[in-house]
């Protein structure tokens, strides 16, 4: 499967849950591995003064030294209960030196369906995603703090004990956000609706740290709510980095349905090449979703949805009591033509010119006296 390209060179952005692997980065980054083992192995039968076991000894050497900079202590982390679970593993709270994390502990052979090379490629991906997510450091973006990649005998304290670790296991630690994903905020409002300065604070933290994403050459291609995460002060943090890449160059390289349906750009559902616009398209869509605390297209299934968007320009209905302002980043987001949608730092320019001062929220349920007039039929820029 390709993937998406755009202006300049942009990176896939890996999620705390990793469940969407890109399947051509699985393949690359396997023969990528394996020749690079093979090139290890070659130059130590050239020297012949390494024995096999010696020269894969110095090949994972090598390679924990190449993700030195990210791997944290094992013996500094104690696991705790679960608070999700995902495809490929279970999250869990925890303490690393002392500090509240998220531990997510992933297991890609467990089942015993997969061969040893596929294993290589999916920690090979682990790790150059990690890699990545590392570097990051943005106010709105989940502190990454390390990783650990699968060792025999590796044991994690945990509360009552030791838990054993298989050696196909591995370990990503990243900040604990107590105020659960952005989506679930958005459910316990769904009544009585968010004030208009919530609505646009909350916009501004989602698209700051898009922005600071882009800015990095990193495109995230699964923008929804569901993947944002709120800290103590309703802070917004992108926290989903699972399907994320560098951007392309060549814009057909990125090509393929990569996201969430219901967020996903026309060009995206329609397998054309696409670049870091798409995230732009998805984060109208959550805009949409965190002024009227609801659910974009409730009474349709995912195959119209996906017909409706490309053919019909079908987007959500828009709010009347919606201020024009805010009303016209939507519009400009969710344009179906990406060249027409803007830059993600030119949206926080547009939210951060917004007046909050006069009100403007999504009406409350029980103060719309029964009348639907709050809502007319949208379907189109």
């Amino acid at each position: 499967m390709k993937e998406a390209g755009g202006d300049g060179g942009f990176v896939r952005a890996d999620q705390i849950d990793l469940k969407s692997l890109d399947e051509q980065l699985e393949r690359h980054l396997s023969r990528a591995w394996t020749m690079e083992k093979r090139k290890e192995e070659a130059a130590a039968d050239q020297r012949g003064s390494k024995p096999p076991a010696l020269a894969a000894a110095h090949y994972s050497q090598n390679r924990r030294q190449r993700r030195s900079d990210w791997e944290i202590d094992p013996s500094k982390l104690v696991v705790r209960g679960v608070i999700a679970r995902g495809t490929f593993g279970t999250v869990h709270r925890g303490v690393y030196d002392g500090h509240d994390v998220a531990v997510k502990l992933l297991d890609w052979g467990e089942d015993g369906h997969r061969s040893e090379q596929d294993i290589a490629a999916l920690r090979a991906a682990f790790s150059q995603e990690v890699s990545v997510w590392h570097k990051l450091d943005h106010p709105n973006v989940t502190k990454f703090i390390g990783a650990i990649m699968g060792a025999r005998d590796l044991d994690i304290q945990t509360e009552s004990g030791h838990l054993a670790m298989p050696s196909n296991i591995c370990c990503v630690v990243v900040e604990y956000l107590a105020g659960g994903s952005l989506k679930g905020f958005l459910i316990k409002n769904r009544r009585k609706k968010l004030a208009f300065k919530v609505v646009v604070q909350i916009a501004l933290d989602l698209a700051r740290g898009l922005s600071y994403l882009h800015s990095k050459k990193i495109v995230h291609r699964d923008v929804k709510t569901e993947n944002m995460l709120l800290d103590k002060t309703r802070t917004v943090k992108i926290a989903d980095f699972g399907v994320a890449r560098l951007e392309a160059s060549n814009p057909s390289d990125m090509t393929g349905e990569t996201g969430t349906l219901g967020y996903m750009a026309p060009e995206v559902l329609n397998g054309s090449p696409y670049n870091r616009k798409c995230d732009v398209y998805s984060f109208g869509i959550c805009l949409w979703e965190i002024y009227c605390c609801d659910m974009p297209y409730p009474d349709l299934s995912f195959s119209e949805v996906t017909s409706a968007v490309v053919r019909q320009n079908l987007r959500p209905e828009m709010p009347r009591c919606c201020p024009s302002s805010l009303a016209n980043v939507m519009k400009r987001c969710w344009d179906a033509n990406p060249d027409k949608r803007p830059e993600m730092a030119e949206v926080v320019s547009m939210l951060e010119a917004i007046d909050t001062s006069k009100g403007g929220g999504m009406i409350p349920v029980d103060q719309r006296q029964g009348c639907l007039s709050c809502f007319r039929q949208y379907r189109g820029p």
